[in-house]
């Protein structure tokens, strides 16, 4: 056990430290850890197990991202203060700080207590509401300024994130046939978090028609009981030509229980036979269990999550996150461009 956690926390440690040129000839021949006399490179490694390291070079390329950003803001401030014959400090103040509204009416003041959920007097919290309103005030000013100061500038990002090669067998994707971008998502059907997150689906999927093909790939979570019969379920529809129909009446109706299953296929006129007969017999497992343990080699841990040409998304995204990544994809802006959300 020692041996093999001396190995594994080795190779974490390779993984951010060649992250950044990971495909080079040159990275693929280090050797990353010795056992018994037996050198073990990074290739070699990375042959038998193509994805271990995905997440580590993830982790690294959003830690990057984030300080390439940062940089290019920095830079912009400094320059445009130049231009200025200002300080940076000075800048902000000129252009941010100073333009800053008035701080609200007393008046104003009491309605926004009002609505926030205390047990506090209005004297004791006061001072905290007006405090809280200048500093959301403060931040939209300097996004504002900074968002002028890039839209103003040419800058080119040239880190490149991770991308993993996914396979598509048994897994339903709709959209132009020939689209440059796929965005898949491992999810399950009971997950709340999928159910919320499917409008903002559905709006992209209308926003980039024709542009963007969605693929769905099954990983039921251990909590939800009905989460495994309901994806079996959606590949016996699919036997039948009706996969995305039966998906999306089942994050429409979210009726998941094995009766309800076996309805809904009769509501989408089904052969009620041959649909019961697959459900029953377990027959689309295979299918449920191979997406499930691919989202386990990526180091998928929950439900929805989301990758784009095989770049991987950390968290639950929104709509503006989604969107910001396809147009990333699809050139619309470049890699990097976008402010990290904090």
């Amino acid at each position: 056990m020692k041996v093999l956690t001396l190995v594994s926390n080795v190779l974490v440690m390779v993984a951010y430290a060649f992250a950044a040129e990971s495909s080079s000839s040159g990275s693929a021949g280090v050797v990353v850890v010795e056992i018994n006399g037996k050198k073990v490179t990074l290739g070699e490694f990375e042959q038998k197990h193509p994805l271990a390291l995905f997440q580590a070079r993830n982790t690294f390329f959003e830690t990057q991202r984030k300080a390439v950003v940062a940089y290019v803001d920095e830079y912009l401030l400094e320059e445009q203060a130049k231009r200025e014959n200002l300080t940076v400090e000075q800048l902000w103040e000129k252009h941010v700080t100073s333009r800053i509204a008035k701080d609200p009416s007393e008046e104003a003041l009491r309605v926004y207590y009002e609505g926030v959920d205390t047990k506090e007097t209005f004297e004791a919290v006061r001072d905290r509401i007006v405090d809280s309103i200048r500093q959301r005030r403060l931040a939209v000013a300097k996004d504002a300024f900074m968002k002028s100061l890039r839209d103003n500038a040419k800058v080119s990002y040239h880190v490149a994130p991770p991308r993993v090669e996914m396979s598509m067998k048994d897994t339903p994707v709709r959209g132009a046939t020939d689209a440059r971008v796929t965005l898949v998502e491992f999810a399950d059907y009971e997950c709340p978090y999928c159910q919320q997150i499917q409008p903002a689906l559905d709006r992209l999927e209308a926003e980039f028609k024709g542009k963007v093909a969605f693929a769905y790939k099954d990983m039921p979570l251990p909590m939800h009981p009905n989460a495994p019969k309901a994806a079996e379920a959606s590949h016996c529809a699919e036997a039948q030509g009706k996969y995305w129909e039966y998906h999306d009446l089942l994050a429409k109706n979210k009726q998941l229980g094995l009766p309800a299953l076996k309805e809904a296929a009769r509501t989408l006129k089904l052969n009620a036979e041959a649909f019961d007969k697959c459900l029953d017999s377990g027959e689309k497992a295979g299918i449920v269990a191979a997406h499930s343990k691919e989202a386990a080699a990526l180091g998928v841990q929950g439900t929805p999550t989301f990758l784009v040409n095989g770049r991987f998304i950390n968290g639950t995204p929104d709509y503006d996150q989604l969107r910001a990544m396809l147009e990333e994809e699809l050139g619309v802006v470049p890699v990097v461009a976008q402010t990290p959300k904090r």
